[in-house]
């Protein structure tokens, strides 16, 4: 009896063993990728060739939120990025100076994580962070500014120019080039590792059972064929493939010359509601019918599953870095 019963508990856990090898097999080969733990391999991810300085960084820290680079002095980069919420503003419409809405009724996307994107913006006009800080500067409806203004502000600011001396070397010319390399050595900090991560980096309990269950649904319905990566998102993927978008009138956005979208990272995705490029979509679960109508063609989808993708979603929460506003030159 005893000898049958060993037998049954040999089955029972080789059957586990197998089962779980299949389920981490499957995300491999699904192409999700956990962040790196050491800080030295984050830096490698992010970009090896961009030298991150303490002082580099705490220089575009103030950047960041520094409210004169905008032409009426009303608004920062983090306005519209709020770094205590997910990176975003939670408004369906990115304001800008005097309460200007952009005229293409556009969503303010998270800053957390966006080095990861292989493309900035909506469109994916821009590759990289020091490219796209360029971009709500110099936009009329965010924050007004002309190259020129910009530059004659920060090198009106003795402290500024002090600051970007000692980050860059004291040859250092205060371009606006310069003074977005200054605003994206900041932003390329702020990476938030997750459950998720651990639980890819080998810490097996990261995740429970419904989590793994939710996770299992995104791979095997189709989600990852674009939500995949490091960022769970950040490429250029076709939209509303399957059927048309239902509020796709909302705006004028219709993604880049091809008719490609940049696919939402969903790191944070809990924490940043309103959903899709114009903001028309307030809950997740109405977010996950309309991508499973519109790009898998999936008109019923059990609430049972979506309730699992959710709670696979909040795994995705990542720990946040403790960002306080700094004290900004006079």
């Amino acid at each position: 009896m005893n000898y049958k019963k060993c037998i049954v508990v040999v089955l029972l856990l080789s059957c586990s063993i197998l089962a779980s090898s299949n389920f981490e097999n499957s995300i491999k080969r699904a192409g999700l990728k956990a962040l790196p733990t050491s800080t030295e391999a984050i830096n490698k991810l992010i970009d090896p060739n961009k030298v991150l300085t303490p002082k580099r960084i705490a220089l575009g820290k103030q950047l960041y939120f520094d409210t004169r680079l905008s032409k009426d002095q009303s608004i920062s980069c983090a306005s519209c990025h709020d770094l205590s919420q997910g990176g975003a503003d939670g408004l369906s419409v990115s304001i800008g100076i005097n309460a200007m809405k952009h005229p293409s009724h556009i969503n303010t996307p998270t800053v957390y994580n966006a080095v990861l994107f292989e493309r900035q913006f909506w469109d994916g006009r821009s590759p990289n962070l020091e490219d796209q800080a360029k971009g709500p500067i110099l936009a009329h409806f965010e924050m007004g500014m002309t190259e020129a203004l910009t530059v004659e502000r920060i090198n009106s600011v003795p402290e500024y120019v002090t600051s970007f001396q000692e980050a860059y070397g004291k040859d250092v010319d205060i371009n606006f080039d310069q003074i977005a390399i200054a605003i994206a050595a900041f932003e390329r900090t702020l990476i938030t590792p997750s459950r998720f991560d651990d639980f890819l980096n080998g810490q097996k309990d990261a995740l429970n059972e419904e989590e793994k269950e939710g996770l299992s649904i995104f791979i095997d319905r189709g989600c990852i064929n674009c939500h995949t990566g490091v960022a769970i998102g950040g490429s250029m993927q076709p939209f509303a493939i399957a059927n048309e978008f239902k509020f796709k009138d909302v705006g004028d956005f219709k993604g880049d010359e091809f008719g490609l979208v940049k696919v939402p990272s969903l790191r944070n995705v809990t924490l940043n509601s309103p959903y899709f490029h114009n903001g028309t979509v307030v809950e997740l679960k109405d977010a996950i019918k309309e991508m499973s109508r519109i790009q898998l063609s999936v008109t019923e989808i059990k609430d049972s599953d979506i309730d699992s993708l959710i709670k696979f979603f909040h795994a995705l929460e990542g720990r946040k870095p403790d960002i306080k506003q700094p004290t900004l030159p006079k």
